[in-house]
């Protein structure tokens, strides 16, 4: 960050931007990869990319964060919610193709906890149906499905560097191509629609306003930050791993006990460690042990709240023909524990024992 502060400008796509780009193009496997200030941002290119029109469709998780559905709904299209699955807590691929009408336009997943979707059987819908397949990736990095990368996959994938995220830079993102198709006019959409990276590179004499789009460039110093970040990803994942697996293995007793589900890794896939958590037997349970990790010094907390209830997706989505069941019920019972490279070993037995000590209502 002090070079970056003294070699230059610190705008946009300076050569920290380009250096932070290439590494993770190589770290996700991905074609391209452009810096934009958040995964939100990210996911609003896509909107873009896609020509969305009024009455167009995007299926998505109820399960996820609101910027998932927002992007599509700013753009006039309706996110169709479709239920998670109750084991990955992922989308259930076996719901996909109910929702799909002849307005669908895109199916996006989101790798819960950087557990890998269904991928094979998403794509599978996608080309029977014409449909472009878009992973929100913001949990992913790092995990894998069948040997392929998560951000790989899908024509389009999105990133967030949100300081709760593996990699972080405080705020910021990027989109992912896996497909060339969309990446010259994605250039054009990020800088504010125009030419100008064309222009930098010698490509045309003069940059013009040439498509719409917005300032999508994060700062040079924040990435700068994230370079660093991403030159140590395998020192922060080998950290995020024992912290998770140490849960995963000394709460396992516990949690057969009382119960309690722990998170579901199938084996054909890889996880980043993203986040653990933990399925307590219902909603009381659940606010019961936050309250009782609180007491504990232990900052818990619950996650995602169903999109197709929420005011918003109710106002610009509809909900698939079977439901969100599962969501409604999850979302009630997952609860969260600390998980951060800085944790030390007694960081991790205090979060161990506070859990332990816990008696959830059967």
């Amino acid at each position: 960050m002090q070079q970056a502060m003294t070699s230059g400008p610190l705008t946009g796509d300076g050569p920290f931007t380009k250096r932070a780009s290439a590494l993770l193009t190589e770290i996700l496997g991905a074609q391209h990869s452009l810096l934009t200030t958040s995964c939100t941002h990210a996911l609003d290119m896509t909107a873009l990319l896609l020509d969305l029109e009024p009455g167009d469709e995007v299926i998505v998780p109820s399960f996820t964060f609101c910027s998932t559905a927002n992007a599509y709904a700013l753009r006039g299209a309706v996110p169709v919610f479709v239920d998670c699955r109750p084991d990955t807590l992922n989308l259930d691929e076996r719901q996909v193709e109910a929702a799909v009408t002849p307005r669908t336009k895109a199916i996006v997943v989101v790798h819960y906890a950087g557990v890998a979707v269904e991928m094979d059987a998403i794509e599978a819908i996608a080309r029977k149906h014409d449909l472009v397949v878009i992973e929100d990736n913001a949990h992913g990095i790092g995990g894998t499905y069948r040997g392929r990368k998560l951000g790989s996959i899908g024509a389009m994938a999105t990133q967030s560097f949100h300081e709760t995220k593996n990699v972080q830079c405080g705020e910021g993102g990027a989109l992912i191509f896996n497909d060339d198709t969309y990446f010259e006019r994605a250039e054009i959409i990020r800088e504010k629609g125009t030419n100008r990276g064309q222009f930098f590179r010698g490509m045309v004499d003069k940059y013009r306003w040439i498509d719409i789009g917005s300032s999508y460039l994060p700062s040079d110093l924040l990435a700068a930050f994230l370079t660093a970040q991403l030159e140590h990803f395998t020192d922060i994942q080998r950290r995020r791993m024992h912290i998770w697996d140490s849960y995963h293995q000394r709460l396992a007793t516990w949690a057969v006990e009382h119960e309690v589900a722990q998170p579901t890794v199938p084996d054909d896939r890889e996880h980043p460690a993203h986040l653990y958590y933990l399925l307590l037997p219902d909603l009381d349970s659940r606010q019961g042990m936050l309250k009782h990790l609180l007491g504990h010094g232990v900052l818990g907390t619950f996650h995602y709240q169903p999109l197709h209830v929420a005011p918003a997706g109710v106002k610009f989505g509809r909900t698939g023909p079977d439901g969100c069941p599962v969501t409604e019920d999850v979302a009630d019972r997952l609860l969260r524990l600390p998980l951060y490279g800085g944790m030390t070993e007694a960081d991790i037995d205090l979060v161990i024992s506070a859990v332990e000590s816990f008696q959830p209502r059967g």
